[in-house]
């Protein structure tokens, strides 16, 4: 199964994404509220509810963390992906919201000028949470993370909510209006792609779902196995982040048990190192 300590690392770029949303969070609503930009203060409200998708990241990391159990004997790997089904839920929501305002602005534009400070905090915050998405990206990929793909997503969605908003307050002090709802528009339309994504995945996931050419790859690697007459069976599912293998293979009917038991650990050594298999279950049966 998948070490804990990965879960743990995951930990770390979730507290930093929730860090970084309290904080900036608050800049925007002050200096949106002073400035008298509505794009900041949407973006700082857009950002609230970024917390909340950090919380359900943290408690689902948190929850995958506890080791097996009476009731989950295969422990509780799923709740990382469970939180990251809640994440994209989150994140289609706050698309919607982006897109309604987009649309709202085209219908009602906003005639005031707000004061530049705002467009620089927007940037200012813009290249902050791109520093946050590539580190969290980064570790996502390496521990082949579910939940932290997530986060990444969400806070690469913020950035562009963020740069959105700059480029509609640079816009209304050149006098360029329909400039906002525009940026705004395509952001939103970014944002609830993101959130698709991360639902497909987590839902193809959770129903045992299964890349059909990971499989037949893992099955050409069985049968290249020396004593392995015949896979009558092999499928393979997800378990948060870690692949469980199960196969059925034909042997020579005349080898001894502990032969069939050196071809079984063998198959199980293959698929660990050559396609990183948490946990192989091999049943065989005589030719």
């Amino acid at each position: 199964m998948e070490n804990y300590s990965d879960i743990k690392q995951s930990e770390k770029g979730a507290w930093l994404s929730l860090l970084a949303y309290i904080l900036l969070s608050a800049v925007k609503l002050f200096i949106g509220t002073v400035s008298g930009s509505q794009a900041l203060l949407a973006d700082g409200l857009n950002n609230s509810t970024d917390i909340i998708a950090s919380l359900a990241i943290l408690t689902g990391l948190r929850i995958s963390r506890r080791p097996p159990d009476s009731n989950h004997g295969y422990g509780h790997f799923r709740a990382e992906t469970v939180a990251a089904l809640v994440a994209s839920f989150i994140m289609i929501a706050v698309g919607f919201q982006v897109l309604y305002q987009g649309v709202n602005k085209f219908i009602q534009p906003v005639l005031e000028t707000p004061d530049l400070i705002a467009a620089w905090t927007a940037a200012a915050c813009a290249v902050v949470m791109i520093a946050v998405y590539r580190y969290n990206i980064r570790l996502a990929r390496k521990l082949n993370s579910n939940a932290m793909h997530a986060v990444a997503q969400d806070n690469r969605s913020d950035a562009l909510v963020s740069m959105g908003a700059f480029v509609g307050i640079i816009g209304s002090q050149f006098g360029i209006p329909w400039l906002d709802p525009l940026t705004a528009t395509i952001v939103g339309l970014l944002i609830c792609k993101t959130a698709w994504d991360i639902f497909r995945k987590a839902t193809h996931d959770l129903t045992d779902g299964f890349d059909a050419g990971k499989l037949e790859l893992m099955k050409q690697t069985v049968a290249e196995i020396e004593g392995v007459e015949s896979i009558k069976d092999i499928k393979a599912r997800i378990h948060g982040n870690n692949v469980l293998v199960d196969t059925t293979v034909l042997v020579d009917s005349s080898l001894n048990v502990v032969q069939s038991h050196d071809i079984t650990e063998e198959i199980e050594d293959q698929l660990k190192d050559r396609h990183q298999v948490s946990t192989v279950l091999v049943h065989i049966e005589p030719l």
